[in-house]
Formats: structure tokens, C-alpha cells, sequence
């Protein structure tokens, strides 16, 4: 299987990492791509021109991050990292939507300052972004979730998000939340895909 994704992009690192995590990494071949190419055969994939997008050996075309990793579970015979209790489960999955919104909302605080002239940006915007942002960080830092063994696809998106934030803000938000530092710290120490899935600065996403 192929996945088409970018070294930077927190949901491609959440498919890297979770397919490591069910020990599928080596079954799946990477291919960058950009995002901003109208060229890039990306749009032949997937017609939103979004990433990840895995394509499996039968050629069928999966995404988005959410449901590359559902299915990458089920590849690995399932319970791996989204669980079979159906409370678990409901808590890893509550958690992925948590994390992944959190991502959603710094990306495009990224995108805004990125693509729009300093006197086209709209404060408004980028204030309702980072709203969200600091609201999902002050209830995780209440009770960051328990790491017990595999990594659930819930701690694996949020290991990913504040990744995101090291990468793109500086890593401002670790010093108003020392609770979630140390589980970060934590999961980085567990999960050493984590690390190897590192992604570069200078490129999209």
C-alpha cells in the first residue's frame, strides 16, 4: 500500500505513527507530495487534494486520517489501537475528535498567516481559531489521558497536535500546561515512532 502525505502534516504523522504502533509500516511505501501543485497527481487520489490518502494494494483510495487508521486497525486484526470496549473505544475516538479539532484550528492560524498579506488577515478569525485551541488544551491539561500500555488512536492524534504546535508555534503552549508536557514527555518516551516521524519546518502543511 502506498500513503500519499507530507513530512510536516500532523494527520499524515497520525497514520505514520499508528501504523508503526500495529507494526504495518514496513507494508507501506511513502510518497510525498504537495498539496499546493495543481499537477501533483494528489487530485487524482483524492479530489479534495487533501492529505493523507492511502491507497491500498487493490487500489482503492482511503481518507481521511480518521478512517486510514479505523482501517489500518482492522489490516492489523483489530483492537489495536482503537479498542474493542465500547467505552475505551468511545473515549479514544472522542479524544481523536478533541485532538484532531485542535489540529484543524492551528492549521489554519497557520494557512491565515501563511497565504493572506499582514493587512488581509482578520484578527476575528485567527482569535476564534486559537479560542478553540486554548479551550481543548485547559481541559486536557485538567486530566491528560492515562498511557497504559499500546497507545490508543486518541493519544496518538494528540501526541500529534501539540507536535504540531512545537513545529509551528514555538511550542508556546507548554508553559501554561505542565501536566500535559509530562504526558507528552511520556508518550514521546513510549512511542518511538513518534519521534522517527518527525517532520521539516520549511515544507507544507
Amino acid at each position: 500500500m502506498k500513503l500519499y502525505y507530507s513530512p510536516p502534516s500532523p494527520f499524515s504523522r497520525k497514520v505514520r505513527v499508528a501504523a508503526a504502533v500495529l507494526r504495518l509500516s514496513e507494508d507501506m511505501a511513502l510518497t510525498p507530495v504537495d498539496t499546493l501543485d495543481p499537477a501533483d497527481p494528489l487530485r487524482d487520489k483524492n479530489p479534495l487534494g487533501k492529505i493523507p490518502v492511502l491507497e491500498t494494494n487493490d487500489g482503492e483510495c482511503i481518507y481521511d486520517s480518521a478512517v486510514i487508521a479505523a482501517w489500518l486497525d482492522e489490516q492489523a486484526g483489530g483492537g489495536g489501537v482503537i479498542p474493542r470496549d465500547p467505552k475505551a473505544r468511545t473515549r479514544a475516538l472522542v479524544l481523536e475528535a478533541l485532538a484532531d479539532g485542535l489540529t484543524d484550528s492551528a492549521v489554519l492560524i497557520v494557512y491565515e498567516s501563511r497565504y493572506r498579506e499582514p493587512q488581509e488577515r482578520s484578527a476575528k478569525w485567527l482569535a476564534h481559531q486559537g479560542g478553540k485551541i486554548q479551550r481543548a488544551l485547559a481541559q486536557l491539561e485538567q486530566v491528560p489521558p492515562a498511557l497504559d500500555g499500546t497507545p490508543d488512536i486518541g493519544q496518538i492524534a494528540l501526541a500529534c497536535a501539540l507536535g504540531y504546535l512545537d513545529l509551528r508555534f514555538s511550542g508556546e503552549w507548554r508553559a501554561a500546561h505542565p501536566r500535559l508536557v509530562a504526558w507528552f514527555d511520556d508518550f514521546t518516551q513510549r512511542v518511538p515512532a513518534f519521534a522517527a516521524t518527525a517532520g521539516e519546518p520549511k515544507l507544507n502543511a
